[in-house]
C-alpha cells in the first residue's frame, strides 16, 4: 500500500508520496510512486499512484511509451492541449489495464488489481489543476471546497490535513503539514514507509525547482518525528481533566461570553438494565 497527497494552494501545488510496496508483513520493497514530466516553459505534469504495483507500472509504462526505442518516444501527455485531457488519457489507460487483467482470466481476483492516481500540473496560459482518477477511469477535479486529494492509506493522516490546511498558507507551512501527516501515518501503518518524495510547484513558473527525496537521514523530517510527538503530548496534558462527582461527571471549564453556558454532564455508565 502507499500514501499520497496532492494539495492546491494559492501559490501553486504541493505533492508528497511514500515509496513502500508490500505483499504481507515480510515482503517489503521500495518503488517510486511519483512520476514527473517536464517541458520547461510549456508544461509540468506529475502523477502519483496507489494500489496494485503491476497495474500502476503498466499505466506509467504506456504513458512513457516504453515499448518504443528511446529515440522514438513522444509521450502523448506532452502534447495534450489541456490538463483535463491529460487526466482523461490517464483514466482511459488505467481502466483499460484493469479490464485487460480481468478479461485475461483474473476476474475472480479483480479487486486486487485496482489502483487510483492523482494527476497534477499546469500547461502554459492555463491554471494549475489537480485531479483524482478512480479505477473505473473516471475522475474528479480539486475545487475551492475540495482543495486536496489523498489516495492509499489515507485514514491516519487525513485528520491532520483537514485541521491544518489553509489555501493561503505558504509552501513552507504546507510542507510542514504534510510532514506531520506522513509521520502520523508511518507511526500507525507498516504498509507506508520511507523514503518520501516531495514536489513543490510554484504557479505559472512552468518549472520545478523543489523535487526532494526524503529518507531517514533527512534532518528536518527527523526533527518533525521527535517534535510532533512531544508537542502533542504537551497539548494533551494542558487540556483540563473531567472531575467525577458521584454518578455524574461535571466538566469544570472556564466559560466566556461566546461559549454556551449550559453543558450536559457526562453520564456514568453502569450495567445494562435487564
Amino acid at each position: 500500500m502507499t500514501y499520497c497527497v496532492g494539495m492546491v494552494l494559492d501559490k501553486g501545488l504541493v505533492l508528497m508520496s511514500d515509496t513502500r510496496t508490500n505483499s504481507g508483513v515480510d515482503n517489503i520493497s521500495v518503488f517510486r510512486k511519483m512520476f514527473h514530466w517536464s517541458v520547461p516553459g510549456e508544461r509540468q505534469i506529475t502523477i502519483m499512484t496507489a494500489g496494485n504495483l503491476a497495474t500502476t507500472q503498466a499505466v506509467i509504462s504506456q504513458l512513457e511509451e516504453r515499448n518504443k526505442a528511446p529515440s522514438d518516444r513522444r509521450p502523448s501527455i506532452l502534447e495534450t492541449p489541456t490538463m483535463f485531457q491529460v487526466a482523461t488519457t490517464v483514466g482511459n489507460l488505467l481502466r483499460g489495464v484493469i479490464e485487460g487483467r480481468q478479461e485475461g482470466g483474473m476476474r475472480g481476483e479483480g479487486p486486487r488489481f485496482t489502483a487510483s492516481m492523482i494527476v497534477a500540473g499546469q500547461i502554459r496560459d492555463m491554471e494549475p489543476r489537480l485531479f483524482m482518477v478512480y479505477p473505473e477511469g473516471n475522475f474528479i477535479e480539486a475545487s475551492f471546497d475540495t482543495p486536496f486529494f489523498q489516495i492509499g492509506e489515507t485514514k491516519y493522516g487525513r485528520p491532520i490535513v483537514l485541521r491544518g490546511y489553509d489555501r493561503a498558507m505558504t509552501f513552507e507551512d504546507a510542507v510542514k503539514l504534510l510532514m506531520v501527516s506522513f509521520d502520523s501515518t508511518l507511526k500507525a501503518n507498516l504498509s507506508v514507509g520511507l523514503p518520501l518524495d516531495l514536489l513543490v510547484y510554484e504557479a505559472d513558473t512552468l518549472k520545478v525547482d523543489k523535487l526532494i527525496h526524503i529518507d531517514e537521514s533527512n534532518p528536518y523530517f527527523r526533527m518533525i518525528r521527535s517534535t510532533w510527538g512531544q508537542r502533542l503530548r504537551q497539548v494533551f496534558d494542558s487540556i483540563p481533566e473531567p472531575s467525577w462527582n458521584g454518578d455524574q461527571a461535571d466538566l469544570h471549564l472556564p466559560s466566556t461570553a461566546s461559549q454556551p453556558q449550559a453543558m450536559n454532564p457526562l453520564s456514568k455508565i453502569s450495567a445494562p438494565n435487564g
